[in-house]
């Protein structure tokens, strides 16, 4: 379909970007901003991108002639036939010309008069690098009837980072890439899932895929202590000296070998007990690591094995939900994160596990950017994981409502960004900086997108495009009906109570 003529402007026709005057069709403009047009060239089929719209009309250029004859009593629109004169201006940008093997740099600009024609779909597959037989389905291209399937191995090989305000859509966005994976057939290729939910929104999930999705509440969790060593232990205590660990490491040793004799597993009470019964640790340094181990020992997540079997609950086109709403202390989850991150990599690495995607929710929250090692404990895991885990099939999932908290060393190891609306300029700064495709136009765009609406950008695309993500297939989990509702339940509940109190009394 003809969308409308080139026109000569200041300062273009260019190599890089050209204007043109809509055409109407059936008293409606079918052009919109963040459209993709094509028009055809010395060069040969140029695609384009429009990243602006300016309404005109000659009647209405002069603000005092308006003004007096609205003073007058009579609206030009009485006079002058204004809306013959009316007309819409668009602005593009020239991404490059089709070529048979890829695109190619625009280098001669389309001449005034030329036809710009809307893009045919098959085109903007192949431009885009879209996988339509075998893809990630993400949603529709906003103002295309196009599904926008990303190639998996594109979109998650080197990691993806979510990115948007409260209430903008991240968690369906990332539960949507997960429903997905749990469609995909072995014979195309299934990692396994799994996901840390800090506040129980990807539990439905269970419900809609029971033979599929497993939840493990967070008071479950279990750090087995056997399989520490005393670097791990040293993430857990930062400030334990040099001397401390390696004393900590002679007696993990020692109860490791009598464990493998067949005294069985240990905890942290034996390790406890055996340092406070080993006479030849120096007694300032010997109460010193007391203290540290029986600080851990108050948080109440060691115990004798891990809880679940990290190697066994990961398979191939399932995925496991680590539940973390129950957990009020930061570092506790940030513990069972580093641990969790840990186990799993190293286990990849060995290939005793799947190639599996870890979904961070709240990621700021576990990989901070300038904090101490004391408050960001499994910050130095996720960063291994973001700088190697691409080699090994280990890719990470970012879900952040505050980019500019997050570690710069894993949001610039993320190749694909899913944006949806962000308003809070630092974010926008932080993000326009860590992706070069972001323009100042584009960044424009993601501040007044509406919700449910995102911009991938980076490896998945090979240009930034606006998508409306599907509607999720699971189950969507209830969180109260408003503040109202919430207020007058805890009324209820304070009632009732008070009520069985005194019937009891």
């Amino acid at each position: 379909m003809e969308l409308g003529t080139i026109v000569a402007t200041g300062d273009g026709p260019s190599p890089s970007k050209f204007s043109f005057v809509v055409t109407e069709v059936q008293h409606k403009m079918p052009v919109r901003q963040g459209q993709f047009v094509e028009v055809e060239t010395e060069e040969g089929r140029v695609i384009a991108f429009v990243t602006n719209l300016i309404k005109t009309n000659r009647y209405f250029m002069r603000a005092e002639s308006v003004k007096e004859y609205e003073r007058g009593g009579r609206p030009l629109a009485t006079v002058f036939p204004v809306d013959r004169w009316e007309y819409l201006i668009a602005e593009a940008q020239a991404l490059g010309v089709q070529a048979e093997y890829g695109l190619e740099r625009t280098t001669f600009p389309p001449s005034p008069g030329q036809k710009v024609q809307e893009v045919r779909l098959d085109v903007l597959t192949r431009f885009l690098g879209l996988n339509p037989d075998d893809g990630v389905e993400l949603g529709k291209l906003k103002h295309h009837e196009l599904p926008v399937k990303l190639d998996l191995t594109r979109l998650l090989r080197k990691h993806v980072a979510v990115l948007a305000m409260s209430g903008a859509g991240k968690s369906v966005s990332t539960q949507v890439i997960i429903e997905e994976l749990l469609d995909r057939l072995p014979e195309r290729g299934r990692p396994a899932v799994v996901v840390v939910d800090v506040h129980g929104e990807y539990t439905g999930l269970a419900e809609s895929f029971p033979d599929r999705v497993s939840v493990v509440k967070g008071r479950k969790l279990k750090i087995g202590v056997p399989n520490l060593n005393s670097y791990q232990f040293k993430g857990f205590m930062p400030d334990i000296s040099g001397m401390q660990a390696r004393e900590l490491q002679r007696v993990l040793g020692e109860l490791r070998a009598e464990m493998r004799a067949g005294k069985g597993p240990f905890g942290l009470d034996e390790v406890i007990s055996r340092i406070e019964k080993d006479g030849d640790i120096h007694r300032q340094l010997q109460q010193a690591l007391l203290g540290w181990l029986f600080d851990l020992r108050s948080l109440g997540i060691f115990d004798r094995a891990d809880c679940p079997s990290w190697e066994s609950i990961v398979e191939p086109g399932k995925v496991v939900v680590i539940d973390l709403s129950d957990v009020v202390s930061l570092r506790k989850k940030q513990m069972f994160v580093a641990y969790a991150a840990r186990r799993l990599f190293n286990a990849r690495k060995r290939g005793r596990v799947p190639p599996f995607v870890l979904c961070l929710e709240e990621a700021h929250q576990f990989c901070p950017s300038g904090e101490s090692k004391r408050t960001a404990i499994s910050r130095s895991i996720i960063e291994t994981l973001a700088r190697e885990g691409r080699k090994f099939y280990a890719s990470l999932i970012l879900i952040s409502q505050r980019p500019v908290r997050l570690s710069t060393t894993v949001l610039s190891q993320a190749n694909t960004n899913i944006i949806l609306r962000v308003t809070n300029p630092y974010d926008l700064e932080h993000i326009k900086q860590s992706s070069e495709a972001i323009t100042s136009e584009v960044a424009d765009m993601i501040s007044s997108l509406p919700v449910g609406e995102a911009l991938i950008v980076g490896e998945a695309v090979n240009y930034p495009i606006f998508v409306k993500v599907r509607r999720r297939r699971s189950r969507e989990l209830a969180h109260g009906g408003g503040l109202e509702e919430a207020a007058r339940e805890f009324e209820r509940r304070n009632r009732h109570e008070r009520e069985d109190a005194k019937a009891f009394m």
